[in-house]
């Protein structure tokens, strides 16, 4: 590498931002840091603002980097954390299957994610601490049939166990990549199929925000 050139970077189709929400101490740092780097910690502290890691995976022959956000759950920072749904093209709400509290709890966060994020965002309900079975307070099918309501795909995870954290983020990615990809297909079929010239935006929604950065040549990410 040179002058700061990765010519990995240079590969890189797609970039999708996600973020995770929910309670504070349900977990969401560790299914992070799980996914992200394969590490657990006991030790791990709660978050203050906002943190992110990238991961980059391949969906379909297209290289997508991951843009995971760690939002804090504690309430004293929501107001400072409602900027970054900005721009998220999936969300993975979280709760602890141990805490009835925090499962009752995602309808608000569900609430504030569909007032500031994207319409067409992806979301994933996530019980995490699968490994807790013994201290289970919110059944698997009550997550399940909640989550059938609300238009969420759902699984439960353990980031201390590993259990269905790389299903989780793959499902979530794959779904951003189909919806991205189809709309990509039909902005190229009214610009008559032209090619894209490099760092074009596509802009996917109503809107002005672009909810899929497509990378044609361009060597930043």
């Amino acid at each position: 590498m040179a002058n700061g050139y990765n010519e990995y970077d240079n590969k890189i189709d797609y970039v999708f931002k996600v973020v995770l929400i929910g309670d504070s101490a349900v977990g969401k740092s560790q299914l992070l840091s799980r996914f992200s780097r394969n590490e657990f910690s006991l030790e791990s502290k709660a978050t203050i603002g906002v943190e992110f890691q990238t991961r980059t995976i391949v969906v379909d022959h297209k290289t997508i980097k991951a843009q995971i956000w760690d939002t804090a759950g504690q309430e004293r920072y929501r107001a400072v954390t409602s900027a970054y749904y900005r721009g998220a093209v999936g969300a993975m709400v979280v709760y602890d299957i141990t805490k009835e509290q925090s499962f009752d709890h995602v309808l608000r966060w569900l609430e504030e994610l569909r007032a500031h994020a994207d319409a067409n965002i992806v979301i994933m309900l996530i019980g995490n601490k699968s490994d807790l079975s013994n201290l289970r307070q919110v059944e698997t099918d009550t997550a399940r049939e909640y989550a059938e309501k609300q238009g969420l795909s759902f699984l439960e995870t353990s980031a201390m166990e590993s259990t269905n954290v790389e299903t989780a983020f793959f499902t979530v990615l794959s779904e951003i990549y189909k919806t991205v990809s189809k709309k990509a297909l039909i902005a190229d079929e009214n610009q008559g199929g032209a090619p894209l010239l490099p760092g074009t935006k596509i802009t996917l929604t109503d809107k002005d925000d672009v909810i899929g950065t497509k990378k044609a040549g361009c060597c930043s990410s």
